[in-house]
């Protein structure tokens, strides 16, 4: 495995905070590195419906 494949791999993981990482491998080599990266938002005071009984 040549050096630029781990040097993309590495600076993907470090710029992920929350996501994932995917390495192709086709025929026993690196083919693509993919990367999917989630935002994660707090949830402030939901309200909650009040059914009248």
């Amino acid at each position: 495995m040549d050096n630029k494949k781990i040097e993309d791999i590495v600076l993907a993981i470090r710029n992920l905070e929350y996501g994932s990482l995917v390495i192709t491998v086709h025929e026993g080599e690196i083919t693509q590195v993919e990367t999917t990266e989630k935002k994660r938002y707090a949830v402030q005071g939901k309200k909650t419906k009040k059914i009248n009984s």
